[in-house]
């Protein structure tokens, strides 16, 4: 009851307001819903009451715009997008052409974060285009370090997602030339930037893709994981067993990462969407 007390004082909600759904379902892993995978069913507050009645803390990658409906349901934005020229993967930190609107972007990203209690903000690499893998790499790091003092001041991580460039056959299962497709090359970055406030999106579908042994590198990444996204694999549909990704001990091994932050449900319902997501927050959920 503290926890959900305090949940309220930082969204500037009473105890009260907090409807008794609000109370924390989901076990020791925070769960979010990423609002566009729900997007063809629920409208923003249908998705926000769901999450609050399965226990979710977090309806995320809406703009502020939606913000007021989250904070009326006791929810937080666990991630916020930012997108130059309406084409988020595509116009990356990997073009330096791009540096000066991102850098702008992200900035008050972090700035309306800061003030909402939204702890992430989300980056992309961008797309290969003429960029070397290394020119690439040098790109993100200059680029990552002009927003990094702004996140370290404001207490806002900005996450770094892997995106696979492998699955070509839908627009949100893969993005064939996007340049961060592996996470040794996104870890290489994150080392170059060296701000803690600089950090990976672990997105379990997106990394089975690319580079598989999902546990061991949840090991390896360890304190550099900022966000975690969920999906089955192959198709980025439901966490069931008509896929191939053992999601329990995935989440065994987050907790043993420490990890504190959030889990974002983010697959494709092809089927009843509320019953798909009451599975994934049960499976996700850690006693």
């Amino acid at each position: 009851l503290r926890g959900v007390a305090g949940l309220g004082a930082m969204m500037g909600v009473s105890p009260q307001a907090l409807p008794q759904s609000s109370l924390p379902k989901a076990g020791k892993l925070r769960q979010s819903v990423v609002a566009w995978c729900f997007s063809d069913y629920w409208s923003i507050e249908e998705t926000c009451r769901h999450a609050r009645d399965l226990g979710c803390e977090s309806v995320e990658l809406v703009g502020p715009e939606h913000w007021g409906v989250l904070r009326k349901y006791g929810l937080t934005c666990a991630l916020s997008p930012i997108a130059v020229e309406g084409r988020p993967f595509v116009r990356g930190f990997n073009d330096p052409s791009y540096h000066s609107p991102l850098v702008e972007v992200t900035k008050e990203a972090i700035d309306r974060s800061h003030s909402f209690g939204c702890p992430n903000v989300i980056a992309f690499t961008g797309y290969s285009g003429n960029f070397s893998l290394e020119e690439g790499a040098r790109n993100c790091i200059d680029g990552l370090k002009k927003v990094a003092g702004h996140a370290e001041r404001k207490g806002v991580n900005v996450c770094l997602e892997m995106l696979n460039s492998r699955v070509s056959d839908h627009p949100h299962k893969g993005h064939p030339g996007y340049q961060g497709d592996h996470l040794d090359y996104c870890l290489e970055i994150l080392r170059g930037v060296a701000s803690p406030r600089i950090k990976l999106l672990f997105d379990v579908y997106h990394v089975q893709v690319m580079d598989g042994d999902v546990i061991r590198r949840i090991g390896e990444c360890g304190e550099m994981i900022g966000h975690v996204h969920t999906a089955g694999n192959p198709g980025r549909g439901e966490l069931d067993d008509s896929q191939e990704l053992n999601y329990r001990p995935i989440m065994q091994a987050l907790l043993d990462a420490d990890y504190q932050g959030f889990i974002g449900q983010e697959f494709i319902p092809t089927r009843d969407p509320k019953e798909g997501l009451r599975e994934a927050v049960r499976l996700c959920s850690m006693p």
